[in-house]
C-alpha cells in the first residue's frame, strides 16, 4: 500500500463533470490517498456526483489549486500523461515503467500522477513539471483515451505494483517539486546572464539539464546544495536578485 498512501492524483483543467466523477470513483476504487484539482474549469461540480458512485467523500476532500505548479509542489516525483506520440526533447515511458518509477520514488516521499487537460492535453510547459511522461498505446482507429480511461489504466497498474514486496527505503528524503522549480529558475537566471541560453528558445536546454539531475534522484539536501550553487553563479554573472 506504500504507493497508494504516497500518491496524489492531479486532474488539470478538468471540464467534464462526468470525467471528474469517474476519476473520483477510481480514486475510491483503488484507495488512493489524495485527489487534487488544478485550474478547475467547472463552476459547479454537483453533476460529478452522478458518476462518483460511493465516492462523494473523495469529491468533498479534493483540494483545489489555481496552478499545476502548486498541485505538484510537494511531490518528489511527478509522472505526467500524454496522448501525443512526439514530445519535445524527451522519450515517453510505458504505463508500466511509469508506475514502477512512481513506486520507487514513493519510498522517498510523496508522488503525483498528472492527468489532463481534457481539450488539448498537457502542454510542453506543463509536462516540463514532470520527471517522466507516460503514454498509453492505443493502436486502433481512435488513438487517444479520455482522462477517466487513462486514470483507470494507471491506477489499476498502481494497485498491482503495491502488491509486490516492499523495497528498502533510502535514508534521505527526495527533493520536492517546489525545490526543483527553484533550481530551474536559478539555472535559467544564471545561464541567461552568462549568455548560455538561446533567448528565443531556452526551455529545451533547461529541460534536458534538469532531466539529467532527475535521473540522479537528488535528495532534498543535494537539491538544496545545487540550488544554492546556482544562486551564487547567477549573482556572479550579474543576474537580477532571486
Amino acid at each position: 500500500m506504500l504507493l497508494r498512501r504516497q500518491l496524489c492524483v492531479v486532474l488539470h483543467q478538468v471540464q467534464s463533470a462526468e470525467n471528474l466523477g469517474a476519476v473520483a470513483r477510481l480514486v475510491a476504487n483503488f484507495d488512493v490517498a489524495r485527489l487534487r484539482l488544478s485550474d478547475l474549469q467547472l463552476e459547479d461540480i454537483d453533476a460529478a456526483h452522478r458518476t462518483a458512485v460511493h465516492a462523494g467523500h473523495v469529491l468533498a476532500a479534493a483540494e483545489r489549486m489555481s496552478r499545476l505548479e502548486d498541485a505538484v509542489a510537494d511531490a518528489i516525483y511527478v509522472l505526467g500523461t500524454s496522448g501525443r506520440d512526439a514530445l519535445r526533447g524527451r522519450t515517453p515511458v510505458s504505463p508500466e515503467e511509469g508506475v514502477d518509477r512512481l513506486r520507487t520514488a514513493a519510498a522517498r516521499g510523496p508522488v503525483a500522477l498528472v492527468l489532463g487537460g481534457e481539450r488539448r492535453g498537457l502542454s510542453d510547459e506543463e509536462l516540463a513539471l514532470c520527471q517522466d511522461v507516460a503514454c498509453i498505446p492505443a493502436p486502433g482507429f481512435q488513438p487517444s483515451l479520455n482522462v477517466a480511461q487513462a486514470a483507470a489504466v494507471l491506477l489499476y497498474l498502481a494497485s498491482r505494483v503495491d502488491e509486490l514486496p516492499t523495497r528498502a527505503v533510502p535514508a534521505d528524503p527526495g527533493a520536492p517539486q517546489a525545490l526543483r522549480e527553484v533550481l530551474r529558475r536559478r539555472m535559467e537566471r544564471a545561464l541567461r546572464a552568462a549568455d548560455g541560453l538561446n533567448p528565443q528558445s531556452p526551455l529545451p536546454v533547461l529541460d534536458e539539464m534538469l532531466r539529467a539531475l532527475d535521473r540522479a534522484q537528488l535528495s532534498r539536501r543535494e537539491a538544496e546544495l545545487w540550488a544554492a550553487a546556482w544562486k551564487q553563479l547567477a549573482r556572479a554573472a550579474g543576474a537580477p536578485g532571486d
